[in-house]
């Protein structure tokens, strides 16, 4: 079965984690096509928008445990060290690469998001969640610590006594306090359908302001303030004039929709 199917329509693209079986329990294979479908993504031009979701009863319930046996049997520094994908290993981008991406990414939560599969979600710029989801930083539990990308999220989502809460538990989480400790953009009955009319919207905005809106949230999370109000004015800069923007001010002057090229 295909770890992950790719449905790409009107610009947006639907990623479904799709081992419905194991609920998107997450292996070596898994990792592998998650990575392959972010990176292809990135590549296209035309993209303006991703929702991230979860196949069968759960979004993702976390690193499959028959891995464990091959990690602890295997040589976990020729396994783990290398940097293969810049400054992180293959398992940190499996969520960083939804962060990086050049276009707004949003997570429909469901079932459960533990371990893995919650890393993965905070890769994402939002998290939609049904209010029955639950939602876990699952390594301490194995004996282990978060090591999928998530100390390089978390800390810009949460203050730093929920993350050691969360990690030095292992406890289970509601959605509705993940939303109250800012791991949660909003709540929602139908978390898929949610993220998609998001999407969607999205997608009706300018591309390229959309895309230098990325890239300058970016920017304003990891630069000093000198360079962040440089990045700001230059991303304002680059806009200004130029074909999307002239066609969003023609759309609202005649009011209609805007088309983009």
């Amino acid at each position: 079965m295909t770890r992950v199917t790719l449905d790409i329509q009107d610009n947006l693209a639907l990623v479904t984690l799709n081992r419905p079986d194991k609920m998107n329990a997450v292996d070596f294979e898994m990792i592998d096509a998650v990575i392959a479908a972010g990176e292809a993504l990135a590549a296209r031009d035309d993209l303006r928008a991703v929702v991230l979701q979860g196949e069968g009863r759960a979004f993702c319930a976390g690193l499959d445990v028959v891995n464990f046996g091959a990690l602890a049997m295997g040589d976990p520094e020729a396994l783990i060290m290398p940097r293969t994908h810049g400054a992180a290993n293959k398992f940190q981008q499996f969520s960083l690469v939804w962060r990086d991406l050049p276009v707004p990414v949003i997570a429909a939560l469901h079932g459960v998001a533990f371990g893995a599969g919650f890393q993965l979600a905070l890769g994402a710029d939002m998290r939609i969640a049904a209010p029955e989801t639950r939602l876990s930083i699952m390594e301490m539990k194995w004996g282990l610590v978060p090591d999928m990308g998530g100390m390089a999220t978390l800390p810009h989502l949460t203050r730093a006594d929920v993350i050691g809460r969360l990690t030095y538990t292992a406890d289970e989480i509601t959605a509705e306090q993940g939303a109250d400790w800012g791991l949660v953009t909003e709540l929602n009955a139908d978390p898929q359908a949610r993220a998609l009319a998001l999407a969607q919207s999205i997608a009706g905005r300018s591309p390229s302001a959309i895309r230098a809106a990325k890239r300058l949230i970016r920017k304003a999370l990891t630069a000093p303030e000198a360079e962040v109000l440089m990045t700001e004015s230059r991303e304002q800069t680059d806009l200004i004039g130029k074909p999307d923007q002239m066609e969003v001010i023609a759309a609202n002057l005649q009011k209609r929709a805007p088309q983009f090229k």
